[in-house]
């Protein structure tokens, strides 16, 4: 009977050796590699995990931060300096002129630009009922500007125009000039910061702006250069001519308002534009030739009356640049330019 059981009794396992053998090497690899899995397999699955939501959190949050910064810049009509460094990392749009998109950046330089005058310099309470027109009447003016900046690139693209470095540091010299002197680059750029609230590179961008309308519209207005043409014509015929009665009669005989005006005694280093300059260049009496000023708004013909050591006095007659204006006018009226932000009536 013992013989029975024992015959039918299950054998006991033969327990491995804890030593590595070359014999045993293959089945202690698997041992480990099987006690692996089950931390591998986990976290395989949690990181998935943890990548889909991490995604599905990012896509949310970019969503909400284009919406609140739509609605800040366009419904809201955030116009601190915060959003204009903004804008100017990101081209955004505040309007279209044919097509051209007019950058939010451009409008809030030059709004800000305007209300910084307005409050250092002017001391202007903004918070009053008189304020708040006049901050809305400043958001038209600055949006038109920037429009007519934008059609300005669009048509100097056409026209083959740009500007150059040196056609921005040749104004700066310009505006340098003071009645003691040249203005150093460092008090130059204090004295835009202090005034407009321009850094360096803002200043420079408005300059370069400018620059380029005023190339444009001169490149553009054919009419305007005729006349101007006409002028130096009967001036190079008989240089006594009286400049009044030239501008009166050539403002009847063309479609373009030739003015004429006088100046009274000025300094040298008048403000405006470069006419008084352009008359300390004369002798009493002598008109120049037809030249550009830094208004670019025409072609002038300076003749010098009466000068000393600092002063002049002149008359000027003004050929006025029209075609752009009537251009930009006209597309306006046909619709092709559409604004993004509205902006209330400063009349009312």
């Amino acid at each position: 009977m013992k013989k029975l059981l024992h015959k039918f009794r299950k054998p006991e396992e033969v327990q491995p050796s804890s030593r590595i053998t070359s014999e045993t090497v293959a089945h202690h690899r698997e041992r480990i590699l099987a006690g692996g899995r089950r931390f591998k397999y986990p976290i395989q699955y949690a990181r998935h995990k943890l990548v889909i939501n991490a995604i599905i959190i990012s896509i949310a949050a970019i969503v909400l931060v284009v919406t609140v910064g739509w609605w800040q810049l366009y419904p809201s009509q955030n116009t601190s300096e915060f959003m204009y460094r903004i804008t100017k990392v990101l081209p955004l749009p505040v309007a279209t002129v044919d097509g051209q998109p007019v950058l939010y950046s451009d409008y809030l330089m030059i709004y800000l630009s305007s209300i910084h005058y307005l409050e250092t310099k002017e001391q202007v309470n903004l918070k009053t009922d008189d304020g708040k027109r006049q901050i809305n009447y400043i958001k038209q003016e600055s949006i038109k500007h920037a429009i007519a900046d934008a059609y300005a690139q669009k048509m100097a693209k056409s026209l083959n125009l740009s500007v150059s470095e040196s056609d921005i540091q040749a104004l700066y010299k310009i505006q340098r000039q003071t009645i003691s002197g040249e203005m150093t680059e460092r008090a130059f750029d204090a004295n835009n910061l202090d005034n407009f609230g321009w850094n360096a590179a803002d200043y420079h961008h408005i300059t370069e702006l400018t620059l380029l309308r005023q190339k444009v519209t001169y490149a553009m207005d054919k009419d305007a250069l005729s006349t101007a043409d006409s002028v130096s014509v009967t001036l190079k015929n008989d240089p006594s001519t009286d400049l009044k009665a030239l501008a009166a009669a050539l403002s009847d005989q063309k479609s373009i308002k030739v003015s004429y005006s006088i100046s009274g005694m000025v300094l040298k280093t008048n403000s405006d534009g470069g006419l008084a300059a352009e008359a300390a260049k004369l002798t009493k009496g002598q008109v120049s030739l037809a030249f550009k000023p830094t208004l670019g708004d025409g072609y002038y013909f300076v003749k010098l009356i009466d000068s000393n050591d600092t002063q002049v006095n002149y008359e000027y007659i003004k050929v006025p640049l029209t075609a752009f204006d009537n251009a930009l006018n006209a597309l306006i009226k046909n619709g092709k330019v559409n604004k993004y932000i509205s902006i209330p009536d400063s009349t009312k």
